[in-house]
């Protein structure tokens, strides 16, 4: 009876049998691993040797991404000064126990610190050291021909075996044409046909880890040559992209200020919708910022409606859209009725509904009744829907975001602002605790205030001048973030590497064939065909078994021989 099923022998390592010889090697292009548990050598070479040996094992190499991604954890749950330093300073206030231990730590500059870096140029070291010889080995397989068969193919985990009446020759050739159609690299090899598929595994797990490469170039290149800046825009105003028109910037080590893109925009209108009824009254519903912009010094004006989670995309730079708010327009004037001040002044949300708060200053141009130069400074306190009339003022709160029944709250001050000092100052607080700050008093003797409707004025005591809430629509304000990363092309296309390589790695088996058709004893020829591959699977018997019916069409087979009788002698035969 013939054998056309497929077995599995009884090895299921087949590879650590010595007569599979090359037929069972170089299956991978991972190392084999040194048994040494110390140095190899002796002396500072022999360190070194083991030290790198150690360093670019691939065990090592996932020691230390997995060490990479626990270093980023404290990146992303404690302030970083490169992000925030108002956030970093309020958390040490916050915490000053344990904030001295984390500055020691580079808690507050993770990217940046010492520990960081290290475990950083270890691993592209590691994988630079983990790649190079196996891809070397790679194309030193491509170029190389599929072993010989082993001596005993039986040994291997998937077999079987028939008898034709083919020729030995025909059944090689037979073979060789249908493994060359499934796509196999053949040859014949003394009594055998040997063949070899799957190197797009190899391929794959190279091209995995060179994308990890590619990532951590990457990744570098994005903080040493970055730029991130924010701006606060009124309605109307614009922004060139130049360092000083930045409230804040932040770049690289390696940034240079004259690879700023040559780009800028105006904010013509800003439009925000809010839910107004049901449970959920008030809630943000569109947030857009229609500008228009010029791309280089003599770019046509383009229209762009930025949203958030959709930039302004100009030249490599990308300008999002974080915040808004808004910014009342007043009319200041001294007790001559000259204008001194006019436009409108952005003022800081505190809550939901946009209750805001801010300072308006008044820096130059103003006398006060006697001539002399003086500067005002007003606390202003704006919500767009009130909600606390008959209340007093005291209730000033709003109730909605959208400027239903808007009110200005203003609070008087003159005196020397601090502003030439050459100390810093937050240019929406009024530091009213200062000595040289001193307020204007009503008939109580109390700071001189005043809830303001639109086109109602505050008149300042003796002749000083008035403050009106200029009539028309409440201007807003847009906050943009400009930043240029550039490696993030390059990050990917690294990801988009490292998925693929992965999915070939996972999903590509790499395997040997061995078919071999020798003559028996009995003249009829036995043909045995059976598979290696690199990790057991159940697809590699299958395979086989689809290889061995499509290949018996042109080696049938033959019936098995007819047992030999067994003699009886006869009885009563002398024995």
């Amino acid at each position: 009876m013939s054998k056309t099923e497929t077995t599995r022998g009884p090895n299921p390592d087949p590879t650590s049998e010595p007569d599979l010889g090359e037929a069972g090697a170089q299956l991978s292009t991972a190392p084999t691993e040194e048994r040494s548990n110390g140095p190899v050598g002796i002396g500072v070479i022999g360190w070194v040797r083991w030290f790198w040996r150690q360093l670019t094992s691939m065990r090592v190499a996932l020691i230390l991404l997995f060490l990479l991604s626990l270093g980023a954890i404290p990146g992303s749950l404690i302030p970083q000064t490169a992000v925030d330093e108002m956030k970093v300073a309020d958390f040490q206030k916050r915490h000053d126990t344990i904030s001295p231990f984390y500055e020691k730590l580079g808690l507050f500059h993770v990217y940046s610190s010492v520990w960081f870096s290290a475990i950083y140029l270890l691993l592209f070291v590691s994988l630079i050291g983990c790649i190079v010889p196996r891809t070397w080995q790679f194309v030193g397989q491509l170029r190389g021909l599929p072993p010989a068969a082993p001596g005993r193919l039986t040994r291997l985990p998937a077999y079987t075996t028939w008898r034709t009446g083919a020729e030995p020759e025909q059944v090689h050739e037979a073979a060789l044409a249908l493994l060359k159609k499934r796509r196999f690299r053949s040859r014949i090899s003394g009594d055998a046909v040997a063949a070899e598929k799957g190197y797009l595994r190899e391929a794959g797990n190279l091209i995995f880890h060179v994308s990890l490469i590619v990532i951590l170039v990457a990744f570098a290149t994005g903080q040493l040559f970055k730029s991130e800046g924010g701006k606060l825009i009124v309605q109307g105003d614009g922004f060139s992209n130049t360092l000083t028109q930045y409230d804040d910037f932040k770049s690289g080590s390696m940034f240079d200020t004259e690879d700023l893109a040559p780009f800028s925009f105006t904010l013509d209108r800003f439009d925000a919708s809010y839910e107004r009824t049901g449970p959920e009254l008030g809630t943000a519903r569109e947030f857009k910022a229609h500008v228009t912009y010029f791309d280089g010094a003599e770019g046509k004006p383009q229209q762009k409606t930025i949203e958030v989670n959709k930039p302004l995309v100009v030249d490599g730079s990308k300008v999002y859209l974080l915040s808004h708010g808004y910014a009342p327009s007043v009319t200041v004037r001294d007790g001559k009725g000259n204008v001194v001040f006019h436009g409108a002044t952005p003022l800081l949300p505190m809550d939901n509904n946009l209750t805001s708060s801010g300072a308006i200053k008044v820096l130059d141009g103003y006398r006060d009744a006697q001539g002399n130069n003086d500067q005002l400074g007003f606390a202003a306190f704006f919500v767009p829907t009130f909600g606390g009339k008959g209340m007093g003022a005291t209730q000033m709160f709003s109730k909605f975001p959208a400027p239903d029944f808007p009110v200005l709250n203003i609070g008087a001050y003159h005196g020397d602002l601090g502003v030439n000092s050459g100390l810093p100052q937050n240019v929406y607080q009024l530091d009213t605790s200062s000595r040289s700050i001193k307020p204007f008093t009503d008939d109580q003797g109390k700071i001189l205030k005043k809830l303001l409707l639109p086109g109602e004025s505050l008149q300042l005591p003796d002749g000083a001048g008035s403050i009106t809430f200029d009539k028309g629509p409440i201007k807003q304000w847009a906050s943009f973030q400009i930043t240029h990363q550039p490696g993030s092309g390059l990050a990917l296309t690294g990801a988009i590497g490292a998925i693929a390589g992965l999915a070939g790695s996972l999903f590509i088996q790499r395997r040997r064939i061995w078919v071999r058709a020798v003559r028996g004893d009995d003249g009829v020829t036995v043909v045995e065909m059976a598979g290696l591959g690199r990790s057991e699977s159940a697809k590699l018997p299958e395979e086989l078994a689809d290889l061995a019916v499509t290949l018996i069409p042109q080696a049938p087979t033959a019936p098995d021989p007819e047992p030999e009788p067994s003699i009886v002698p006869a009885e009563g035969a002398e024995k």
